[in-house]
């Protein structure tokens, strides 16, 4: 039996790689002579760098960037096709894991790190610089990103000279952006969105996103505004383009900005690790990420592992921390059975704390009942 193994990370628990990791123990606890292939995944959100790095013999480098409540943090980012792609990841420099809970609200949080970000890739010279958007603290439309690379931004006091926020984004007045560093338009930016969700409204970045980035509903209702007066600034940038609203929308932003592109952040990386190739001859394709719910619909990692070994004829197997509401359409897109690591009612940290271990024994089970039915 030949199993892919195809998981993203299960968020703030552990990398794509440990739960590829955990669901080998579990096949090979099962089926003791199955033909295993690792190929851990991303969606342009958190492991975007890590895995497409990986994929292609490329460099990791480290650069220190400004974090999402304005402290240093270090961001790692990648060089690959010998140098002339730098790929970014906005979750290295403001992304959700690096808030403490009781400090998540995304009116105090910035993208300023992620300019930053892409001038130590700018001076790197290379070509492309391809986007990894997902995994974010921020709902500031990537205006801090903007003020990073040389944006300025003004008030009715004159120019604001804070790191531009989510909450500050209703205050702005005028938009000057003579100064911004002209390196990015000499490359061609990528960015790689993991959710189809435009900037504003009902579905926008602000409603969908912001409470699970700590927005109470007032919050959200602002935030949604501020974006839409973020817009106003830029007509020629449609705020309702697909996959605007990913990263709090930074991914409209790094296009309204930057002259920047948008791509599925799966489809991206499932070719960098060349999963149609690796599927094919596969009996069984086990995927897997945190949470399992009608936003992974949206251009998640387990629908474009589930879509592309539909069209293998491979059946898929999906495992996550929680199942939630809409998790069962999946089914219609190529998973053949979703299941919760978790045996009982159990917290959260409980869960993350023991997350190797119940993924390995659910895998197993999972194996044992499926090798069955091959037999």
């Amino acid at each position: 039996m030949k199993v892919l193994i195809a998981p993203q990370n299960f968020k703030e628990s552990l990398s794509a790689v440990d739960v590829a990791r955990a669901m080998r123990e579990g096949v090979s606890a099962a089926v003791s002579d199955a033909e295993i292939d690792l190929c851990p995944v991303a969606d342009g959100g958190d492991g975007t760098v890590a895995t497409m790095v990986q994929a292609a013999g490329g460099e990791l480098r480290t650069a220190t960037v400004t974090g999402p409540l304005g402290e240093p943090v270090e961001a790692k980012w990648g060089l690959i096709d010998d140098g002339k792609t730098a790929v970014i990841e906005m979750a290295q420099a403001a992304g959700l894991e690096i808030v403490p809970d009781d400090k998540k609200d995304p009116t105090q949080t910035t993208t300023y790190g992620v300019g930053e970000l892409i001038l130590a890739a700018l001076d790197a010279k290379p070509d492309k610089i391809i986007f990894g958007l997902g995994g974010s603290a921020t709902t500031d439309g990537g205006a801090g990103m903007a003020q990073a690379l040389g944006a300025r931004f003004y008030n009715s006091a004159g120019l604001i000279k804070e790191k531009m926020r989510g909450g500050l984004l209703k205050q702005i007045e005028k938009v000057d952006f003579d100064a911004l560093d002209k390196r990015v338009f000499d490359v061609e930016i990528v960015g790689a969105y993991d959710v189809d969700n435009p900037l504003t409204g009902l579905r926008g970045a602000a409603h969908v996103f912001g409470p699970q980035k700590g927005a109470d509903e007032k919050q959200a209702r602002a935030l949604d505004e501020g974006l839409e007066h973020l817009a106003s600034f830029f007509p020629d940038a449609n705020k309702d383009m697909p996959g605007g609203g990913a990263a709090g929308g930074l991914a409209w932003g790094a296009c309204a900005f930057l002259r920047g592109k948008l791509t599925p952040g799966v489809d991206l990386i499932l070719d960098a690790v060349r999963f149609d190739e690796r599927v094919r001859g596969a009996d069984l394709v086990l995927t897997g990420e945190g949470k399992l719910d009608g936003q992974t619909l949206c251009g998640k990692t387990c629908l474009g592992v589930a879509q592309r070994a539909k069209r293998a004829g491979v059946p898929v197997i999906a495992l996550a921390g929680s199942v939630g509401e809409g998790a069962d359409r999946l089914r219609t897109e190529g998973i053949t059975a979703l299941f919760s690591i978790c045996p009982r009612p159990m917290s959260l940290e409980e869960a993350m704390e023991n997350a190797p271990d119940l993924i390995t024994r659910t895998t197993a089970n999972v194996l044992r009942v499926f090798s069955r039915r091959q037999a």
